[in-house]
């Protein structure tokens, strides 16, 4: 049996006026109706950076400043294993639309806990929720 394939994945925390940019996953893909943090898988040649600011170019229409990295996640479910990094960034132009995603929404830290995350995020949200210098932006 062959090892699980290692997706390799980069997610923008784009704050903004104390909330922070989610995009729900269309009904058909995997984990479909999860909310997660925009983003997507990263190419070979680029880096996890330049994969995220693409990402979000192609999914919601902006341009960001990719900051730090903020958490690395390595998450294993039965079809497959994630490796997810999360950046901070900064909305540069744009506002975001649902170009490639079933929907986008601006939360608080309270409001997070309303809506379904993958799994693998669950470390991820405890982290934003406990940590209000975040949301200050």
């Amino acid at each position: 049996m062959e090892p699980p394939r290692i997706i390799e994945v980069s997610a923008g925390l784009v704050f903004r006026a104390g909330k922070l940019l989610i995009t729900q996953r269309h009904a058909a893909a995997h984990l479909g109706g999860l909310w997660e943090f925009p983003g997507g898988k990263r190419e070979s040649q680029e880096t996890f950076e330049q994969c995220l600011a693409r990402e979000l170019r192609e999914e919601l229409g902006i341009e960001v400043r990719v900051g730090e990295l903020f958490d690395t996640i390595t998450h294993a479910y039965p079809e497959r294993t994630v490796l997810l990094k999360f950046f901070r960034c900064e909305l540069a132009s744009g506002e975001p639309q649902p170009l490639d995603c079933a929907a986008v929404k601006w939360v608080n830290a309270a409001e997070l806990a309303a809506h379904d995350f993958p799994v693998a995020d669950a470390a991820l949200l405890q982290k934003l929720v406990g940590a209000p210098e975040l949301w200050r932006i």
